[in-house]
């Protein structure tokens, strides 16, 4: 039985709207307002965003990320940073409850990407599911190297090609599961390093050489240059396969409208920012 899920394409918006908007999703599913959601949406202006968890001012050159004229926001997500720009970023909300729904954040994850699976498939590209298998491979899944988002692989990576292709975070609150990510269209190594501090650089290029070895960008490995246009029709597809759903249209109402708006404000508020 196909399962019917609502979605929207938010289009471009500051980062404090887009992790609001996140947030009031994951509130509205937890209240049963609305039905598991699939969400796109893409940065203006372009954003480091920070994992929940990391420390601002001991990995982050702020002065930099300002003069580059970038955005930043803590996300309410872990992992690390990551640059949002040319890219279609997605996010699934959905119970916890959920029959489809494994109860482990690993398996939930490899449930979740199977629809970027598809997604990259319907693009044409030869993607796959990485599992470590070693010993050796687990424990260093353990001990992520840098404040990077991209360089650490994780269970379940999502490989294109041979190379890491899509990052992605879950948090669970309120009873329901909310995963985010980035689906990188370009990528612009020199400048995403730039913003982040490291203690020497040699130790900077090392991770620079490492983070190109493993992540890529579509238009890296593609034969023709994919638009952001033709990302969002794959990925809809995608999800919808991947997850055996089909989509109806979500439109907010000027209530919940609102809540995002207030949500807003706190993802721009130094406390939040700069909790850590």
């Amino acid at each position: 039985m196909t399962e019917t899920w609502n979605f929207i394409n938010s289009g471009s918006h500051d980062p404090f709207y887009n992790m609001a908007m996140d947030e009031a999703l994951l509130n509205f599913v937890s209240r049963g307002e609305i039905d598991p959601v699939i969400r796109f949406y893409t940065w203006d202006p372009a954003t480091l965003s920070i994992g929940y968890f990391q420390r601002l001012k001991k990995e982050i050159d702020i002065e930099k990320v300002k003069e580059k004229g970038y955005g930043l926001v803590r996300r309410q997500t872990g992992g690390r940073g990551v640059l949002h720009d040319k890219e279609l970023t997605y996010s699934v909300i959905v119970p916890e409850s959920h029959p489809n729904m494994p109860k482990t954040v690993t398996e939930a994850y490899r449930v979740i990407s199977q629809g970027l699976l598809e997604g990259f498939k319907l693009l044409g590209f030869d993607a796959y599911f990485a599992v470590p298998k070693s010993k050796e491979e687990r424990e260093k899944l353990k001990q992520p190297r840098s404040s990077v988002c991209f360089d650490a692989p994780s269970w379940y990576e999502l490989v294109v090609e041979g190379r890491k292709i899509a990052g992605s975070a879950q948090t669970r609150q309120k009873g329901v599961i909310l995963q985010h990510g980035s689906i990188l269209k370009d990528i612009d190594i020199d400048d995403l390093f730039d913003m982040f501090i490291f203690k020497n650089d040699r130790l900077k290029d090392k991770m620079k050489q490492a983070f190109v070895d493993k992540a890529v960008a579509i238009n890296d490995i593609s034969d023709k240059t994919i638009s952001i246009e033709e990302m969002e029709v794959a990925f809809e597809k995608g999800f919808q396969k991947g997850l055996n759903i089909n989509f109806k249209p979500l439109e907010l109402t000027k209530e919940q409208q609102a809540e995002v708006k207030e949500l807003a404000e706190k993802y721009k508020s130094e406390e939040w920012t700069y909790r850590k």
